[in-house]
């Protein structure tokens, strides 16, 4: 895991928008989101074998997954962040094999796995975290 995969990553939501305003666990949730946007123009483009586009949302993706990698803290909980650091990694070698056998399948199972982890992501946000706490 090297430092161009969350710099690289963090550009690519930057160009999005709502970097700014977004506080740690935003950035992560628009991580996700914009490795989901990759996964389903990957998808598009290789249905349509338009196969350099494909390639580049592909790597793309990959490159924000290894943001997602990069911001993992090992010290807060190293068996649930272990396991989260190898199904990004397990997302990562898929891919890699969705463009190499330009396999559709494969592209939806990683987008599959990647949004219940954001929809898991997004459900212990730090409001509600809170507001438990406050109850």
């Amino acid at each position: 895991m090297g430092f161009g995969y969350g710099a690289g990553a963090y550009q690519q939501i930057r160009s999005h928008g709502g970097v700014e305003s977004a506080d740690p666990h935003g950035l992560i949730t628009l991580l996700m989101d914009g490795a989901l946007e990759r996964l389903i123009k990957a998808r598009a483009h290789m249905m349509r074998g338009e196969v350099a586009a494909k390639g580049e949302a592909i790597g793309r993706c990959i490159e924000i997954i290894g943001g997602l990698r990069d911001s993992l803290d090992l010290k807060v909980d190293p068996v649930n962040t272990g396991r989260l650091d190898s199904l990004y990694e397990y997302m990562s070698r898929r891919l890699l094999q969705a463009n190499l056998r330009d396999d559709a399948s494969l592209i939806d199972e990683v987008s599959k796995l990647l949004q219940q982890v954001r929809d898991s992501w997004v459900q212990i946000a730090p409001s509600a975290t809170q507001h438990a706490a406050n109850a």
